[in-house]
């Protein structure tokens, strides 16, 4: 049983730190802004909507703390990671609950900051299942899938997006017939995180390197490819974990079903196309440590960005908790 992700404790933020696993089950009490935003940047919670929703309980112990400095621990929360747009989304909710409440007493005024994050927490894992209803009726009755980086009830509220779509099919008496993870460079979400929660729900999970899935396909017959996306651009492109891009060029070429599953916060319609999402660049060190405690020489310079931007063209199909949307795609209103 994959334990929570994030929790609200009474008087502050419990989370569950995945920086620990699968060795470990390490859970952070998060007793300040300050702390929230460390538990962000240092991925110690991560996924799309799991930073959203981290940050929203931020906002609360905030609130708490210094009511009238509430933009200042906004605005500090923001700037911790820039891609997932999921964050700047339950910000928004957060600052429009606390603009509407502003005249009320403290304990009013925290009560409704607390309720609209727990809202968005608990809106998080039903939006899952509905997700997860929708994409496994896509699947056939057995099925072989890969998966990328992390997006699971790990990186979520709770059930996941794209991994939620697999415990879904499983619910409906479907087959899954094994799960292949890429190891997800750098940071090896893959292998650290998707292959220990699905092997805690009973799946039968391979991990890959990303480097063997385009051989992967030609060898294993593999159904759909299904990943989740930090933003999603008006037109249909996705930004998500580093190597899905060239996941999706690899699925189109061997003719297998490319899928995002994502909620509808992960939609960006100010954005008309993938070319203007902001792209996280992480540092060096992450890619300069080797295996064995060797490392790549000082001299050379490593380039570590975050994430890629798979076109709207390579994905047959983006599954939310609304539903399912089939090219061409326009989320432009």
């Amino acid at each position: 049983m994959v334990p929570e992700t994030v929790a609200w404790t009474g008087d502050s933020l419990r989370v569950l730190d995945q920086r620990a696993l699968p060795e470990e089950i390490v859970f952070l009490e998060c007793r300040s802004v300050a702390d929230v935003a460390e538990a962000i940047c240092t991925l110690a919670v991560r996924g799309a909507p799991a930073i959203g929703i981290a940050a929203a309980y931020g906002v609360v112990i905030g609130a708490r703390a210094d009511r009238r400095n509430l933009e200042n621990f906004i605005y500090q929360l923001a700037a911790t990671r820039p891609t997932a747009v999921n964050l700047f989304w339950a910000l928004g909710r957060m600052r429009a609950v606390a603009e509407r409440e502003a005249e009320e007493p403290d304990d009013i005024f925290l009560s409704r900051l607390l309720f609209e994050a727990g809202s968005i927490h608990h809106e998080d894992v039903a939006g899952n299942k509905r997700m997860g209803s929708f994409g496994a009726a896509l699947l056939p009755q057995q099925a072989t899938i890969l998966t990328h980086c992390n997006a699971g009830a790990l990186a979520t509220g709770g059930h996941g997006t794209a991994l939620g779509i697999l415990r879904s099919a499983r619910e409906a008496g479907k087959e899954i017939v094994k799960v292949y993870a890429d190891e997800t460079r750098p940071l090896l979400q893959g292998a650290r995180l998707t292959a220990w929660e699905l092997a805690e729900d009973g799946f039968d999970v391979t991990v890959i390197c990303d480097s063997m899935a385009g051989y992967l396909m030609g060898k294993q017959k593999i159904d759909a490819v299904i990943v989740g996306a930090d933003r999603i651009a008006a037109n249909g492109d996705a930004a998500n974990k580093i190597g899905t891009y060239g996941l999706a060029v690899l699925a189109a070429y061997h003719k297998i079903p490319f899928y995002i599953a994502a909620p509808e916060s992960t939609f960006d319609r100010s954005l008309s196309e993938g070319c203007e999402i902001p792209i996280e660049e992480r540092g060096a060190e992450e890619v300069r440590l080797l295996p064995g405690g060797k490392r790549v020489p000082e001299a050379i310079s490593v380039w570590n960005p975050a994430f890629d931007v798979t076109p709207a063209a390579l994905i047959a199909a983006i599954v939310t908790e609304n539903g399912v949307y089939r090219p061409p795609y326009d989320f432009s209103k």
